[in-house]
């Protein structure tokens, strides 16, 4: 029998894709798909996936907290990132997540099959290069990069301040994240004690910087 998969991307575009990609593998069928949070969890308890590949960045919600959400829902169920987000700053975040590899979108077309069975297969996927950066922080020897200071980070302050450099106010962000104005408030003034940045308008410059320098740009899917 066909290892059962669920796609979760907010762009159809991806979602077929994918879809082509898996269903011309043996042993891999597309049961479902869902382009937000909400829908896959709604969807997946019915559609009773092996795996479900999941985007980080949705319509409505926030792909790390629905790879959050499904590890607690559904502990059997395998789940692979498949992003267009840089992996040396989210890969690592997702595995302690509860994800079991990553695959940036770019590189979907080469890697995503053997990344699907290699998770269906009880491993880990990653690349190559966040291999190596993975046993160096084991080891305490991780080298500093342009997006070091943004590893202090949590998961959502990560989020808000990505979408800050997108242009959105925090009401917008709020909205996007299913959580209140003042919750995001809150959040935008971690980030800046964090980052030792004194001022919101500053916060927000170094925000669209990262986002315009350092955040990869959109990719198709494979098809």
């Amino acid at each position: 029998m066909a290892d059962q998969v669920f796609l979760i991307d907010d762009h159809p575009v991806s979602r077929r894709g994918q879809k082509a990609v898996l269903n011309s593998e043996m042993n891999l069928e597309v049961c479902g798909e869902a382009g937000g949070a909400a829908e896959a969890l709604d969807k997946i308890p019915e559609a009773d996936p092996d795996l479900a590949l999941v985007d980080l960045s949705l319509g409505t919600g926030s792909g790390l907290e629905l790879i959050k959400d499904l590890q607690n829902r559904h502990p059997e169920l395998l789940l692979l990132v498949v992003s267009m987000h840089d992996e040396a700053l989210y890969a690592l975040r997702c595995i302690r997540g509860g994800a079991r590899g990553y695959v940036m979108k770019r590189r979907a077309s080469e890697t995503l099959v053997d990344a699907a069975r290699q998770v269906l297969d009880g491993r880990i996927y990653l690349s190559e290069e966040m291999k190596e950066r993975f046993v160096q922080t084991l080891n305490g020897h991780a080298e500093a990069s342009v997006d070091a200071p943004l590893q202090s980070l949590s998961d959502r302050e990560l989020e808000v301040f990505e979408q800050l450099g997108q242009g959105l106010a925090p009401p917008e962000i709020a909205d996007q994240l299913h959580l209140s104005p003042k919750t995001v408030y809150t959040y935008q003034s971690r980030i800046k004690e964090k980052l030792g940045i004194e001022s919101t308008p500053k916060l927000r410059q170094r925000a669209v910087i990262w986002v315009e320098c350092c955040s990869p740009e959109t990719t198709a899917a494979p098809s």
